[in-house]
């Protein structure tokens, strides 16, 4: 394999295999809290947050972790003020005390942060400003949860320039260069001294939040209800009812960790602990293990890719679509079965709409999954949607690029609606 090719692919990991204490919209609002804070130097009198659509939808329905049960961008913003670590980055509020919730429910009581909604912006967009007396202080987030692109202290930039591209690409990886066939190639060839690590983190916090799940009585319950009056629950029952366990914990205030995909933990989590269900009922090795979860992670990243970070497509269905590419990479099925359980995932599911981060979304993942499942089994047995049937087009990549296209471009109408109703406009 090409050497840029795969330094680009381990740099797309690295960069997006990261670690996130609960929603990461609600967590990237207090991350910008927390910097302008620290950048502020001094408590403030007042927050002001404006967020997109995007980002309303998706914190609106959420319990923020480690506030003690409580939802909203208010509780996001003023928890990462008054106890943030900005050090910590997506994991912001993983020092929040029981005196920083006494003093933010004090705040909330005295409307000390104001919200709202900004438009005409980019789907992922934050601008956190905070005042005390004559100084001011302004923290800019765009396109990705921890991607600063504005930081002002009294109206002067505070932000170091920004690296050329060249050398920001490098350092993130260019997704454009992702392929299916690609992402197969450097799986069979990477160094595992080079992704051991970062995959050892992603099976265990998120194998331990779909634990935590499944044990306690989180939001709906929907893992725990797949496995009701279930005996003997199938590998692919008990793969959904984990990940979905997972979200149940992870929507509903749970404070542990996950390693997230595509800028969302829920994704992290579907895209992950399935394949590793499968290879502990299959007895799968390790070294076999971490490639197959190299493919899932990429290839729904690619996916993704052409979405976007937040839009009205549900992000599970690029997520649930790699794992069942990582389970059928890891079973060794040849790349055609593989491009036809990609092919049949996304024609069945992709329909299905974001309507933000809530308990719901457990749900989603469950079905996002069983659809992808049923995916790899007809791949296996040389049963797949063929062109012209709808979306699907000639060669993976192009079908790929066609359901991309109708969530990114298709879909915004269909975005801006459910916003509206939910903000009962």
């Amino acid at each position: 394999m090409d050497r840029a090719l795969y330094e680009n692919h381990l740099s797309v990991l690295h960069s997006e295999l990261v670690m996130a204490l609960g929603c990461t919209e609600p967590i990237a609002i207090a991350y910008a809290a927390a910097k302008a804070r620290r950048l502020l130097g001094e408590m403030p009198q007042h927050c002001t947050v404006h967020c997109s659509g995007n980002i309303v939808k998706n914190v609106m329905g959420v319990i923020v972790p480690n506030s003690g049960g409580l939802r909203g961008i208010d509780v996001a913003a003023t928890l990462g003020v008054v106890g943030g670590n900005p050090e910590l980055e997506l994991a912001v509020l993983e020092e929040i005390t029981d005196e920083h919730r006494a003093e933010v429910r004090r705040l909330l009581g005295e409307n000390f942060c104001t919200c709202k909604l900004i438009e005409n912006v980019a789907t992922l967009y934050i601008v956190v400003e905070l005042q005390a007396g004559e100084h001011s202080a302004l923290v800019e987030i765009q396109n990705t949860h921890k991607n600063i692109t504005r930081m002002e202290k009294d109206g002067v930039n505070c932000l170091e320039s920004m690296a050329p591209a060249e050398e920001k690409s490098k350092k993130t990886g260019d997704r454009s260069l992702l392929s299916v066939d690609n992402i197969l190639q450097f799986a069979d060839v990477v160094s595992l001294d080079e992704i051991e690590p970062l995959i050892s983190q992603q099976i265990e916090c998120n194998m331990a939040i779909c634990r935590e799940g499944l044990k306690n009585p989180y939001g709906a319950e929907v893992g725990r209800t797949l496995l009701d009056s279930s005996s003997e629950p199938t590998v692919g029952l008990r793969a959904r009812a984990y990940a979905a366990a997972g979200s149940d914990a992870r929507m509903n205030g749970c404070p542990m960790p996950v390693v997230i995909n595509s800028g969302s933990g829920n994704q992290g989590i579907t895209v992950s602990v399935p394949v590793v269900i499968y290879a502990e009922d299959k007895k799968i090795p390790r070294d076999k293990l971490l490639r197959a979860l190299v493919v899932a992670n990429l290839i729904a990243i690619h996916q993704k890719s052409y979405i976007g970070s937040l839009s009205a497509y549900c992000g599970v269905v690029s997520a649930a679509c790699g794992a069942a590419c990582g389970i059928c990479y890891m079973l060794g099925y040849p790349s055609s079965v593989l491009y036809d359980t990609i092919t049949n995932t996304i024609a069945t599911v992709s329909g299905m709409v974001c309507d933000g981060a809530k308990s719901s979304c457990a749900a989603k993942i469950s079905t996002a999954l069983q659809t992808a499942l049923l995916g790899l089994k007809m791949g296996i047995h040389g049963r797949a949607f063929q062109p012209g049937e709808g979306l699907v087009v000639n060669e993976v990549e192009n079908t790929i690029s066609n359901f991309g296209r109708m969530g990114r471009e298709g879909m915004k109408a269909t975005d801006h609606e459910i916003l509206n109703i939910m903000l009962g406009n």
